[in-house]
């Protein structure tokens, strides 16, 4: 992998990082929270094992949209398939789970974005 530096934006000449990076991510502050993703069932939207996830319960779902919810008492991040009413997973390892009238669910949020740590842990931080 390499990395092209006539890409990248210094932080302290670039307006938007006037906030820091939260600025950036945080669209409603108010209704932002953050998990720590767990497992490896969404690796393949690229969100892995120890990812920080920034979660916001001010945005409507949408089809294929990256949600995280209690399902049946259990948190978890799963691709929303409104059309079906399933629940699905970035792997084939994982089954989609179809959600029923028998259920706990509760929808808690939009994942908008993620952050993965390249040296050290969020897991201690938060």
């Amino acid at each position: 992998m390499s990395v092209l530096l006539s890409n990248v934006i210094k932080g302290n000449s670039y307006n938007e990082f006037q906030n820091g990076v939260a600025g950036l991510i945080e669209k409603n502050k108010d209704a932002t929270f953050y998990g720590i993703a767990s497992g490896r069932s969404m690796e393949g939207v690229g969100i892995f094992d120890g990812d920080l996830l920034i979660i916001d319960r001010s945005v409507d779902v949408k089809q294929g949209d990256v949600i995280v919810c209690a399902y049946n008492g259990v948190f978890v991040c799963k691709i929303a398939d409104l059309k079906n009413n399933l629940l699905l997973s970035a792997s084939a390892e994982y089954p989609p789970v179809k959600v029923t009238k028998h259920d706990e669910y509760l929808f808690e949020g939009v994942v908008i974005s993620s952050v993965r740590m390249h040296r050290g842990s969020v897991q201690g931080t938060i």
